[in-house]
Parts: structure tokens; sequence; C-alpha cells
């Protein structure tokens, strides 16, 4: 077995057979990235199998020389209905009222995951991904939610410019806090 390379030598965006076909690998970096136990990826492979079927899914992958898998991003046109949306919208509602919802979720992209592995954090794959993932994105925002506390994410979001639209929220089902952010587009 050979080490694998750290360094992305290219970034290519994904089709939804392309992401379907890489999902194994893409959900070790999301449990590796976000220390979850094993068993997560079970747990996650139908929802991000169902994301890459909504209206204006996208993904941007990282890889190295060998097509190695080194961190993905992905997201999709955020509307009623969907589960985060709901979350979001009640949460931002009740703490900062109606017009504050109506502006953030009217019309945004949510950054669903974006995910670098451990050995290939820090060289800046997770700010180019962001990057070349919101390139083009024809929505007014895009709004993502991440745990709270200071972390190589949060420097990133707040590197390219995401502001506070709702802290310490807690989801349904998850006993931790996160942080709701939001930037204008484009990048």
């Amino acid at each position: 077995m050979t080490a694998m390379s750290s360094e992305c030598t290219r970034y290519v965006q994904l089709s939804a057979d392309e992401f379907r076909a890489r999902l194994p690998e893409a959900l070790t970096i999301y449990v590796d990235a976000m220390r979850y136990p094993e068993g997560t990826a079970e747990q996650r492979a139908p929802m991000w199998l169902t994301h890459a079927l909504r209206e204006g899914w996208r993904c941007m992958a990282a890889l190295d020389a060998d097509g190695v898998l080194l961190g993905l991003a992905y997201g999709y046109k955020g509307r009623g209905g969907q589960w985060w949306h709901e979350q979001v919208r009640h949460g931002l509602t009740r703490r900062e009222g109606q017009a504050a919802a109506e502006h953030w979720m009217s019309d945004y992209f949510e950054l669903t995951e974006i995910h670098v592995s451990p050995a290939s954090q820090g060289k800046r794959i997770g700010e180019d991904l962001l990057r070349r993932l919101l390139d083009g994105v024809p929505n007014a925002h895009v709004l993502l939610s991440t745990p709270e506390g200071t972390s190589r994410a949060w420097n990133l979001y707040r590197r390219v410019g995401f502001v506070d639209v709702l802290r310490d929220y807690h989801f349904a089902g998850d006993p931790r806090a996160f942080a709701i952010l939001g930037r204008t587009l484009p990048l």
C-alpha cells in the first residue's frame, strides 16, 4: 500500500451519476473530517443521494494526481418544505422576525456539505471548493450551518465574508449548537 498524496491537482464538477459512484469515498471523508462514529456513513448515504435530485444541485470535487478524492462540496437551491429550510426559517423567525427570515430565505443556495480529508486540510482546498461551487450560482444568498466553535471551517467562512444569520441554534434531534451563516452572492 502506498501513502496517499494530499496534494490537489485538479477540481472537477461531478454529475449526479459521478457523485453516486463516488459516494462511499465522499462519505469516508465526511466521517473522518467531522470525527463522526462508525455507522454514520450508512445513515447519511440515502439523504445525500436524495439531495443530488434537488433543483440547482451541484457538486465540486478536489482530486489528487491519481484521481483520489481529497474533498468535496455540494449544495442546491433551498426552498420551503425541505427539512433544513423549515428548521432554519422557524428559528430565524422566532429570534429575528419574519423580515429577517424573508430576507435570507427567499432566494438562497444551501451549501449543504463541504469537507476535506484531514490529511489534506490547511492547503486552501476547502476555499477553492467553496469558490468553485458558488461560481455562477444564480441565487441572491448562500446559507450554511456549522457547529459552533473555532475551527478551520469557521476561519474559511469568515475569510470569504460569511456573516452571522442565527447563532447557537439547535436543530431538532441534535444536542449540539450550530451557527447559520450567510453571504450575498456572488462571492
